[in-house]
């Protein structure tokens, strides 16, 4: 893994045109976008979020939204299509195209060949993407909170997706053996409680390095948009630092096996959120609150700049400036304006929210009208400081 003090080139993967047939409320879109900043400007419901979804998809071959690929098919429709044309700083194409009909499975290709594993594309086209629904990673479960984790460090380390799908199938025939009513064979438990202490500490290992590097960036970019008023910290949870994973995973395997699932392991690790020294659950206002998941994504987008694939994410900001005081949002957007930052989607209601950030950047900016799921091009400049 990389330090972030490593002094590095960072590429740019920048999308340079997208088509849309069917996705959600779109219809038909086709656009050239800017390389730099573009504006979606129009009323809650409209389908703006459903836009940046369909950049999601196309970066991590599903829905940040729907857990099932079929409910993303516009309704009375038999398929969606989204296709990305992307390029990089050496002008290299990377044409990605995902399809799918109803009651088939979805197809994925990178210039038209089509892979084998989605795996192999996660990580290719980095992307961070930020929205209200962000603030689950404080008030959510810590299913969240591990979620928050395993995107970004599958986005570097694609060994990492496969210990993760190697735990989660042990696990899974583990809990089968728990709730069997006749007592379970002890030298499968044992298979599968090796199986998952071994792919178990390959993840501790790899979530504990991640949070080692993060916590600093992340309190950097609280403290640059709080303007330094607050304190605040994360701290990893797990019970793979309670020694050896296989005894902790064994050691009540009779409790285990009177509810009739694994009650210790990888799938119980959180993340503890503290604001100047507590909970952030508990005592963090509003405005708090989502500053502090804006700047835990914000973290999220540096860290994967700095990693593996050095190339700079693509940075989806969904409706973000609501409950935010001005000094807070002035704060976002200068961050964002940034030379640190790439390619950025940005949607609001709010025309003066854009106009701000649109001004605090000298750079070539797009802004698009939504309504009703119709894109169409507003206008197009650039802006100088």
């Amino acid at each position: 893994m990389h330090g972030f003090c490593e002094p590095y080139y960072v590429l740019h993967m920048v999308l340079r045109k997208i088509s849309i047939l069917n996705y959600k409320n779109i219809e038909a879109a086709q656009l050239e976008l800017s390389h730099k900043v573009n504006c979606l400007i129009g009323d809650n419901g409209v389908g703006k979020t459903n836009f940046l979804d369909a950049l999601y998809f196309l970066s991590f071959c599903h829905s940040a939204f729907q857990s099932v690929d079929s409910q993303t098919i516009m309704h009375d429709r038999d398929l969606f299509v989204i296709e990305g044309e992307y390029a990089n700083e050496r002008e290299e194409p990377e044409i990605i195209y995902c399809g799918m009909k109803r009651g088939q499975k979805k197809h994925f290709k990178r210039n038209k060949k089509e892979y084998k594993r989605l795996s192999a594309h996660i990580g290719l086209i980095p992307l961070i993407m930020v929205s209200p629904a962000d603030i689950a990673l404080i008030d959510g479960y810590s299913e969240e909170r591990r979620k928050f984790m395993d995107v970004v460090i599958a986005q570097y380390d694609h060994s990492y997706i496969d210990a993760l799908n190697a735990y989660n199938k042990a696990l899974q025939q583990r809990n089968a053996l728990l709730k069997q009513e006749e007592e379970p064979d002890a030298m499968l438990l044992d298979i599968w409680e090796r199986e998952m202490a071994r792919e178990g500490t390959r993840i501790f290992e790899a979530r504990s390095a991640f949070i080692a590097e993060f916590e600093n960036v992340f309190q950097e970019i609280y403290s640059r948009i709080a303007q330094s008023r607050e304190q605040v910290g994360v701290h990893y949870v797990s019970h793979a630092q309670r020694g050896d994973l296989l005894e902790v995973i064994q050691r009540d395997r009779m409790k285990d096996r009177i509810v009739g699932y694994s009650l210790h392991g990888m799938h119980r690790d959180d993340l503890e959120m503290f604001l100047d020294g507590y909970p952030m659950k508990r005592e963090g206002s509003q405005g708090q609150r989502k500053t502090f998941a804006i700047a835990l994504k914000l973290a999220q987008f540096d860290f994967l700049r700095r990693t593996a694939s050095k190339t700079t994410p693509i940075l989806l900001l969904d409706d973000i400036f609501d409950k935010l005081d001005a000094s807070r949002v002035e704060q976002i957007v200068r961050l964002v304006s940034g030379e640190d930052y790439g390619q950025i989607f940005i949607t609001d209601t709010n025309r003066q929210h854009i106009d701000s950030i649109l001004r605090a950047g000298n750079s070539h900016y797009k802004l698009f009208l939504v309504e009703n799921g119709k894109i169409t091009l507003g206008e197009e400049s650039y802006v100088q400081a």
